[in-house]
Formats: structure tokens, sequence, C-alpha cells
């Protein structure tokens, strides 16, 4: 595969990555400074690539570890 094929993948923006996720793009932007959403400062923006998202995501990086109170959330069995 050429270097040319390898990066054909287009570069998206915050926007894209919440509707490919069903998201709101304050999240995005949470998700990159808080738990290393993978993002590229292009100039003074932010782009993404959705196979990094989608490989970020499937590692558990979306996981909740606390709900928005600051609690834990329980977990019942």
């Amino acid at each position: 595969m050429s270097a040319n094929a390898m990066s054909a993948e287009p570069w998206v923006t915050a926007i894209d990555v919440a509707r490919h996720l069903g998201v709101v793009k304050d999240t995005v932007y949470r998700w990159r400074e808080r738990k290393g959403l993978p993002a590229h400062k292009i100039g003074r923006l932010w782009k993404f690539q959705l196979s990094e998202v989608d490989e970020w995501v499937r590692a558990g990086g979306a996981d909740e570890e606390q709900r928005s109170d600051g609690q834990t959330p329980s977990h019942k069995a």
C-alpha cells in the first residue's frame, strides 16, 4: 500500500465526530482534554480521524468512570 493510500482517510471536525458518536460537540472536546480522545491540531483547529476515534471508543476511552455529580456509579447485579 502506498503512502497516499494510507493517508486517504479524511480529517473531520469535532462536529463530525459528535454526529458519528451521537454526542454533543462539547463532549468531544471534553474527551479530548480529559480522556485522551485522539486529535491533531492543524493550525488553530482540532481535527480527527474517525478510525482513530472508533479505536479509542472500542478500547474503553469513552467509558464513564464517574457521574457528573462526582459520585462513582454503582453496579447492581
